[in-house]
């Protein structure tokens, strides 16, 4: 990337957020003319305003445009820069256990302080704390990947476990942040380990992790196919006992498979999957977190409004956030509830309620600053919401749209 002209770095990492040259010349205020000659050479970037204003929108170090390496935000919130970026794909590029079967493994850290350190890292990501938990990844997935390759007989089996829950917390965090190459990597990863600690359950959320990244890279039917497989595979009754673990799992393999048919715009396939999962969470019989789903009738709910914003009906999710029990809701994790209110505000700007899209983004950042702040996908609920506000935008708005970076 260093040796790359700066238009080429511009293209680059366009590309990695997803955005259309038309859609990144619209942010920038420019045609979509000039953005394709400043990324072919064809006219030089010789304004550093400009290119630190490329930057913003780009969401990088403007150190990475030019060509140097990056520095560390200091930002109050920090949510993720170039350098955590790099060193979490250094510790995934990682092979310890392939170094092992050569050459005696380094000394593994204690199981029960992985143990803790995992649990830890995943009530980090579901109360939403992303920058806090990237600048931890790096470490733990090191030192998962140690006690992987360090340890034998049973102990095996659960260091196995636990690197492949970190995996799962660094595919979940880098999809959230937009860094969806290495989200579906780490998941990949996952699915691996999990089959080498002999946990069934373990490989079928692994299999959302996957999923969730594939419909992120634009892959939403071999993403479906996939969650309908394994769930198939994992369905309670049969040979299958009806624990409240299989019917966690089993659950969230169908509610991410709603999800990814709701991308395709396939509505029957959604309904019959939001059916199924309806009927685990009856039998499951309230809200839990096994295998750190958070699954049950209240997250069941949460997918069938988000399913409905992916439809494009957003008066639909509307209808299912005013029917949701708010004690119910007001129990799950912060990153639970604040990303049903990012969806919601998705759902009133599509009927043009922009005054309450906002409002939902208000109260997400009051609750996981992160989930709203970080994401790209509040980003772009934050500029429709500006863009389509009458004059002024309300003060708590405007002081949240520059918390975020984002401008009309």
């Amino acid at each position: 990337m260093d040796e790359l002209p700066i238009g080429r770095r511009v293209a680059y990492w366009r590309s990695r957020r997803k955005m259309s040259q038309q859609v990144f010349a619209d942010r920038l205020g420019k045609s979509k003319s000039w953005v394709d000659k400043v990324e072919r050479g064809v006219r030089r970037l010789d304004k550093f305003s400009v290119v630190y204003e490329i930057a913003d929108i780009l969401q990088v170090d403007v150190q990475l445009l030019l060509g140097k390496d990056p520095e560390r935000r200091t930002d109050a919130l920090n949510c993720i820069d170039q350098v955590e970026v790099e060193e979490i794909r250094a510790a995934l590029e990682r092979y310890d256990s392939m170094s092992a079967y050569f050459d005696a493994a380094p000394y593994p850290p204690p199981l029960n302080d992985m143990r803790k350190a995992v649990n830890h890292a995943w009530l980090t990501y579901q109360y939403g704390r992303y920058g806090m938990l990237t600048r931890a990844l790096p470490k733990l997935l090191r030192d998962a990947q140690a006690a992987d390759a360090g340890y034998g007989g049973d102990q095996a089996r659960e260091a196995a476990h636990l690197l492949g829950q970190v995996y799962q917390i660094a595919s979940s965090v880098l999809r959230k942040l937009g860094e969806c190459d290495l989200a579906w990597l780490a998941a990949d990863r996952s699915m691996a380990v999990a089959q080498r600690a002999d946990d069934p359950l373990l490989a079928g959320i692994a299999t959302t992790r996957v999923c969730n990244a594939l419909v992120a890279m634009g892959r939403p039917r071999p993403a479906l196919e996939l969650n309908v497989r394994i769930a198939n595979r994992l369905a309670p009754g049969g040979e299958n006992d009806v624990r409240p673990e299989r019917l966690s799992v089993y659950g969230m393999l169908l509610l991410q498979g709603a999800m990814a048919a709701a991308r395709i715009g396939d509505s029957a396939t959604v309904d019959d999957l939001l059916t199924g999962a309806g009927e685990a969470a009856t039998l499951l019989g309230g809200d839990h977190n096994h295998y750190w789903t958070s699954f049950g009738p209240t997250n069941l709910e949460l997918h069938r409004a988000a399913a409905a914003v992916e439809l494009g009906d957003g008066g639909r999710a509307v209808e299912t956030h005013h029917r949701l029990a708010e004690p119910a809701f007001n129990a799950l994790l912060p990153e639970r509830r604040a990303h049903h209110l990012l969806d919601i505000a998705r759902g009133f700007a599509q009927i043009g309620d922009v005054a309450n899209a906002g409002d939902m983004l208000l109260r997400g950042d009051r609750l996981a600053p992160s989930e709203i702040r970080c994401r790209p996908i509040a980003h772009e609920v934050m500029s429709d919401v500006l863009r389509r506000t009458r004059g002024a935008p309300p003060s708590p708005i405007a002081e949240l749209a520059e918390h975020m970076g984002v401008g009309v």
